[in-house]
C-alpha cells in the first residue's frame, strides 16, 4: 500500500481538485506504447495508400538525375544545382506522409490523458539528479514493467521481422530482374506492408500498457484522509472561518431587517415571543408584506425599534405567530390571513387619523379569526 512520508497509507481516491492540480503540473496519464503503435501503424497504412504516387516521384527523381545533358557535364555548378533541386522535390513528396505522422503522434499522445500545458513540468529540478532516486526507480514496480516492455518489443518486432523477411524474401529477390519503376513501386509497397505487420505486435505491448498507466497514474495520486480532510477545509474552509460567516451573515441580514422596523405599518406581537412587522402599501403591493420578523431577542429589538419610531404595535399571539410561521421576509401575507390583517390596518389607520382630544380613540380589534390550517398552537 502507497504511504506518504507520515507514514500514513494513501487509500483515498484522488479528488477532482487533486486531479485538476496534478494536470495544471503536467501529472497525466500518458502511454508512450500507444504513442509509438499509432505512429508505426497508421504510418505503415499511409506508407501503403501513397506508395503509388511516391514510387513514382522516386522514379522521376532517378531518372532526372541519371540522365545529364552534355551541357551540365562542364559546369561546376550543375551538379549542386541538381542536388538542391532532388532535396526539394524529395521534400515535398515526402511532405504529405510527414504531416500524417505528425498529426498521429499529436493526437495519440493526448489520446489518453488530454491536452495538458505546464510550465512547471518544463523547470530543471536538482531532485531529478539524484542518483539514488533513479536507482529507486529502476528497481521499482514501474521499473520492473519497463524492462518487461522493452523485452517483450524486442521479441515481437524482432520476431514478427524476421518471420516478415523470411516469407518476403522471393519478393524481394525478384525486385532485381524487374524494370525501375515497377522495381521501385513494389519495394515501397513491401515495405509499407513490412511496416503495419511489424505495429500490429505493438497492440499487445499498448493492450497492457494503457490500463497500466492509467492504474499508475490514479495511484500516484491517491491520498490519506487527512489530505482529503485538509483539501476540503481548504476548499470549503476552516469550520471556525465558516462558522464566522455565517454569523457575519446573520449580523447582517438582521441590521437590513431592523432597518425596515420603522418604515413598518404594524408589530404583531405575541406579546412576548414573537413579533412580526408589516407594512401595506395599496398603490405597489397587492397584499400587505413582512419587513421583519423573530423571536424572543430578536422579537425584543423589534419592539424596541417601534417603539422608538413610534410605530404602533398590537398584541395578538394567534395572529402573530400564523404570520411567523407561514410567511418569509419580504413576502405577502397568505390569503387566509386578510381578512385578519384588514382589520389591524384599519385599526392602525384610524389610531393615524385620531387626533388627541377629539373624541375616544380607536378600540383595538377583538379576537381575530385565524384560519384552522393557518393556526399554529401555542
Amino acid at each position: 500500500m502507497a504511504e506518504n512520508e507520515d507514514g500514513q497509507e494513501k487509500t483515498e481516491e484522488p479528488t477532482p481538485k487533486r486531479l485538476q492540480d496534478a494536470k495544471k503540473k503536467g501529472q497525466i496519464a500518458r502511454s508512450r506504447e500507444l504513442n509509438t503503435l499509432a505512429v508505426t501503424l497508421l504510418g505503415g497504412i499511409a506508407l501503403v495508400a501513397m506508395s503509388g504516387s511516391m514510387g513514382r516521384d522516386l522514379s522521376g527523381i532517378m531518372s532526372d538525375n541519371f540522365v545529364i545533358p552534355r551541357g551540365e557535364i562542364f559546369d561546376p555548378m550543375a551538379m549542386i544545382r541538381r542536388l538542391v533541386g532532388s532535396m526539394q522535390d524529395a521534400l515535398l513528396m515526402l511532405a504529405p506522409f510527414f504531416a500524417i505522422v505528425v498529426a498521429v503522434a499529436v493526437l495519440s499522445s493526448v489520446a489518453l490523458g488530454g491536452v495538458a500545458f505546464s510550465g512547471e513540468a518544463l523547470t530543471p529540478k536538482l531532485s531529478k539528479l539524484n542518483p539514488l532516486k533513479g536507482l529507486k526507480k529502476l528497481f521499482s514496480l514501474k521499473g520492473l514493467i519497463e524492462l518487461a516492455k522493452a523485452l517483450a518489443k524486442f521479441v515481437l518486432i524482432g520476431g514478427a521481422t524476421a518471420l516478415l523477411l523470411w516469407l518476403a524474401m522471393d519478393s524481394f529477390i525478384s525486385l532485381s530482374g524487374m524494370a525501375l519503376e515497377p522495381a521501385i513501386l513494389e519495394l515501397a509497397n513491401l515495405i509499407g506492408w513490412g511496416f503495419v505487420l511489424i505495429s500490429t505486435t505493438l497492440i499487445l505491448v499498448a493492450a497492457v500498457d494503457v490500463p497500466f498507466q492509467l492504474w499508475d497514474h490514479k495511484r500516484q495520486l491517491k491520498m490519506t484522509r487527512q489530505e482529503v480532510r485538509e483539501e476540503m477545509k481548504d476548499t470549503e474552509g476552516r469550520p471556525e472561518v465558516r462558522g464566522r460567516i455565517r454569523q457575519l451573515q446573520r449580523e447582517m441580514a438582521s441590521r437590513r431587517m431592523m432597518e425596515e422596523v420603522p418604515k413598518a405599518d404594524v408589530i404583531v406581537t405575541n406579546p412576548t415571543h414573537y413579533a412580526v412587522a408589516l407594512k401595506y402599501n395599496q398603490n405597489r403591493m397587492a397584499a400587505p408584506m413582512v419587513v421583519a420578523k423573530g423571536t424572543e431577542l430578536v422579537a425584543a429589538n423589534i419592539r424596541r425599534v417601534a417603539k422608538e419610531h413610534e410605530v404602533p404595535v398590537l398584541e395578538s399571539p394567534a395572529l402573530a405567530r400564523a404570520i411567523y410561521f407561514h410567511t418569509e421576509l419580504g413576502e405577502p401575507i397568505p390569503a387566509g390571513l386578510y381578512l385578519a390583517v384588514a382589520k389591524v390596518l384599519a385599526y392602525v389607520f384610524q389610531l393615524r387619523a385620531h387626533l388627541p382630544g377629539q373624541g375616544k380613540p380607536p378600540q383595538p380589534p377583538g379576537e381575530l379569526e385565524i384560519p384552522d390550517e393557518l393556526r399554529v398552537p401555542e
